[in-house]
């Protein structure tokens, strides 16, 4: 399919993710307090001190929650190691403790490229059918060498993210 260049536009009814917005979420905590913010950074430097750099594999198109209820086209994470999916747990159990509320869902790392426009399943569909013709693809690797603890912040346009705090392996 190519890169996306044109933002967060839309195109063929998806609405495209930004390349500087493109990020791997280990934990999504929801609406935080000012005040919880130096405890949530503590947290992740506390957990990542156990941890090495480590790599992961990318490929394969993505459907969430699956190619026939497609929402969300992405880039499927392979962690090899386990080492990411340890982190993972790890940073739920700690967080739980803090009072945050558990995920329900198993975590499955994607990266998120974009997501069907509501109202535009038809449009999307021709987009849909052509990502899934990568659905075996190698994309390729990356060291995973810090971790950051970013605010998201709602606008009209999408979301801004913010890097609170970055910490290395």
């Amino acid at each position: 399919m190519g890169s996306q260049s044109t933002g967060s536009q839309s195109m063929g009814g998806i609405k495209w993710v930004p390349e500087d917005n493109l990020h791997l979420t280990l934990k999504f905590l929801g609406e935080v307090e000012n005040v919880e913010t130096p405890q949530i950074c503590q947290v992740l430097a506390d957990v990542c001190r156990d941890y090495e750099p480590f790599e992961l594999l990318f490929g394969g198109a993505g459907f969430l929650p699956d190619v026939a209820r497609a929402r969300v086209l992405s880039v499927d994470v392979d962690d090899p190691t386990g080492t990411l999916t340890k982190m993972v747990q790890t940073l739920e159990d700690r967080y739980a403790d803090m009072g945050f509320k558990r995920e329900p869902r198993d975590y499955v790392p994607h990266l998120t490229l974009g997501r069907v426009r509501s109202g535009s399943r038809r449009a999307s569909d021709t987009v849909i059918e052509k990502w899934q013709k990568h659905q075996h693809d190698a994309l390729g690797a990356m060291t995973v060498d810090h971790v950051q603890v970013i605010g998201s912040f709602l606008e009209k346009r999408g979301p801004t993210y913010n890097v609170m705090q970055t910490v290395d392996l």
